[in-house]
């Protein structure tokens, strides 16, 4: 049986929107994926597409923000997703990769928020706050959750 992983509130950014995609992921890393091999893939499936656009929206962030280290944290980014890639492969060929994925998962999320999206959060906020004075609410940040996420996150 697989464990559940749990919130910390130490993996809070002070961003709300990251926040609270980084809380869907792991709400996404806790859903069952038991029963039928296709359940389990179709989990995996929804859970790499959210992450690689949760990736994409938080390096963005990063970039109109002028954080220095955006490139270093994208292949960051990219070595994850490959890897992870890589168990949905081994899903696809038969082989049960759902308990070890979720380990793997829950790992890397949590000291990648604590450390590698820790050293971004001051500049974003930062940027966000400079931001939403010039802006007053529309502008970039609802456009892009909109075309990332949809209508509402």
């Amino acid at each position: 049986m697989s464990r559940t992983i749990t919130w910390q509130d130490d993996l809070d950014t002070g961003i709300d929107v990251i926040d609270q995609q980084h809380r869907r992921i792991v709400a996404m890393i806790n859903q069952p994926a038991e029963g039928a091999p296709e359940a389990a893939g179709e989990v995996i499936a929804d859970l790499l597409d959210y992450t690689q656009s949760h990736f994409a929206f938080e390096e963005e962030l990063m970039a109109v923000a002028g954080y220095p280290l955006t490139d270093a944290h994208r292949r960051i980014h990219d070595m994850f997703a490959r890897r992870v890639l890589r168990y949905q492969e081994r899903h696809r060929a038969g082989e049960d990769v759902v308990d070890e994925l979720r380990d793997l998962l829950s790992t890397w999320l949590f000291n990648h928020i604590r450390n590698d999206d820790r050293a971004y959060t001051e500049q974003v906020r930062r940027h966000l706050e400079r931001f939403a004075r010039r802006q007053e609410g529309a502008g970039w940040m609802a456009s892009t959750l909109a075309r990332l996420f949809g209508p509402r996150v």
